[in-house]
């Protein structure tokens, strides 16, 4: 596994390794836990991490072996119902109890020295969101990597459901624990029914062939779409408001999960917090892939430096992200670094304008068919479909229209989050929109930088007003470049398809299409001055 990549730190131990032992859950539950550890005398902080995937690849190499090599016990358990554990494994409602649990176990183990921290990517973030809720006197640092605290948010958009995240999330849950060749045969499956199942009518258990069998938290969480629902009380794990563990976040531009980490960063700099951000040009799965060598070097000098009393790995500022349109990275002081923005304007010739429109007239109509729904090309995802991607193809249909800039005479950097107000109406009273900003260069290429998709309620009379979130980016416009803003009526799969009449898109038969009318009273909103 050191092979794989190039600027690992030279290993300082041997590692050792006891497989298979056996924790209490909070119910009494057995939980498997692997523990690796440095051959070497001495006191060594421990490393706690608790994950619903197995503890075999790529967990036991990336985390168990190299962190030891690096002088830390580490602590690798599956959760309750998965890899081995006792009990049912039940989506996030566990995780709490389960692990101020394995804090007890822990105390009682005569190499475990009293100091703590946490580290681990996606659902292994929640857990440390989870325990951070009560936060054991131990704990003295956490790293999250491309994390969630709000399941409810990985799920839903604007109440609409990422239909993707959720098939991809029910497949990783069901069968990633069982080992690689299960998860391997699980995914291909998947992929080969993806649209099968994306388009059955009704959507309710249309998946039970793809993930070979029914998974009972995925039809709750497709049928709960409304955040307040007593379903989801007590599943968002936001201890930020509180919390006093330093804590480093990770993500990537392109994760599913960065809106989250840029709500957790603001939340604990607001809470007195200490805490850093790195944001890399990564997709969910690539951080920990061509990233890791980054990843892995930023959470290591955060676990020495406060587990261990070293900082002389830490860098300057709080905040470093990539910026996307010039490949280099930005060190800078909080993120976002400057409340400063720029609107651009919709034109009826499909330009963008500074110029502030005069009134509200109807600007342009396009139709959202959905038997023909607005497919789904790159951006934040969880599966291997995420990323930036040429959009010409996708520019080209007719239920997509774009507002393009000149060529720019000198760069633009955004820097924050980017943000849509539309003054929009429709035929049927019920439309979603998705909105996606492009760096289009001077041979037409048109890439996505960041996007975001919201419902829409109208009258036919009356336009309505709805703001939409784009995500966040930090970005260079090169000089000859273009910015392009692109509305369509979805983006499927990633998200359900809407039904045109306001019903249940998990439930519903029928659809009807809509026609969809932006009006002059629209804005592009871009951070930067």
């Amino acid at each position: 596994m050191r092979a794989s990549w190039r600027g690992l730190p030279a290993k300082r131990h041997e590692a050792g390794w006891e497989p298979g032992l056996v924790v209490p859950a909070a119910d009494g539950s057995p939980l498997l836990t692997d523990h690796y550890f440095p051959r070497a005398e001495g006191d060594f902080p421990t490393l706690l991490l608790r994950s619903p995937y197995g503890r075999g690849l790529p967990w036991s190499p990336m985390y168990g072996l190299l962190f030891a090599e690096q002088g830390f016990h580490v602590v690798l358990q599956s959760c309750r119902g998965t890899g081995g554990s006792g009990g049912a494994f039940d989506l996030w409602r566990n995780e709490e109890d389960d692990g101020r649990a394995t804090v007890s176990w822990l105390r009682e183990r005569p190499w475990f020295d009293g100091t703590l921290g946490t580290v681990g990517p996606s659902y292994l973030g929640y857990v440390q969101w989870a325990l951070a809720l009560d936060p054991p006197p131990e704990l003295k640092a956490m790293v999250v990597q491309v994390g969630l605290h709000d399941p409810h948010a990985l799920f839903y958009a604007d109440g609409v459901l990422r239909l993707e995240n959720a098939l991809v999330d029910g497949l990783g849950m069901t069968y990633q624990h069982r080992g690689i060749a299960p998860f391997l045969r699980a995914t291909l499956r998947l992929r080969r029914r993806l649209r099968d199942v994306t388009t059955a009518r009704p959507l309710r258990g249309a998946y039970v062939p793809a993930l070979g069998g029914e998974v009972p938290w995925l039809d709750e969480v497709m049928t709960h779409p409304d955040a307040r629902d007593a379903y989801w009380r007590g599943a968002s794990a936001q201890a930020a408001e509180r919390l006093r563990v330093p804590t480093r976040l990770i993500t990537g531009w392109y994760d599913a999960l960065a809106d989250q980490t840029f709500e957790q960063y603001d939340r604990l700099r607001r809470a007195g917090c200490e805490t850093s951000l790195l944001v890399g040009p990564w997709t969910h799965t690539s951080a920990l892939q061509r990233g890791w060598p980054e990843v892995f070097a930023e959470s290591l000098a955060w676990l020495r430096a406060h587990l261990c009393g070293d900082p002389s790995g830490l860098r300057p500022t709080t905040v470093r992200v990539h910026m996307g349109g010039e490949d280099a990275w930005r060190d800078l002081d909080d993120w976002p670094p400057a409340p400063a923005t720029t609107s651009w304007y919709p034109t009826p010739d499909g330009h963008l304008t500074r110029q502030a429109p005069t009134d509200s007239a109807p600007l342009t109509t396009f139709r959202y068919d959905p038997d023909d729904p607005t497919p789904s090309l790159g951006g934040p995802l969880l599966s291997r479909t995420a990323g930036p991607r040429d959009n010409r193809a996708l520019e080209s249909r007719t239920d997509v229209v774009t507002f393009t800039g000149p060529p720019l005479t000198e760069p633009v950097d955004i820097l924050g989050p980017v943000t849509a107000r539309l003054s929009i109406s429709t035929d049927t009273g019920h439309a979603h929109v998705f909105v996606r900003l492009c760096d289009v260069d001077q041979e037409g290429r048109s890439v996505n930088v960041c996007d975001g998709l919201g419902r829409v309620r109208t009258t036919v009379e009356t336009p309505s007003r709805v703001t939409v979130p784009m995500s966040a980016s930090a970005h260079r416009f090169a000089v000859g470049h273009r910015i392009r803003w692109q509305l369509s009526g979805g983006a499927h799969p990633r998200f359900v398809r809407g039904t045109g009449t306001g019903e249940s898109p998990v439930d519903a038969t029928t659809f009807v299409p809509v026609r969809i009318t932006l009006h002059a009273d629209s804005a592009l909103t871009l951070p930067g001055g």
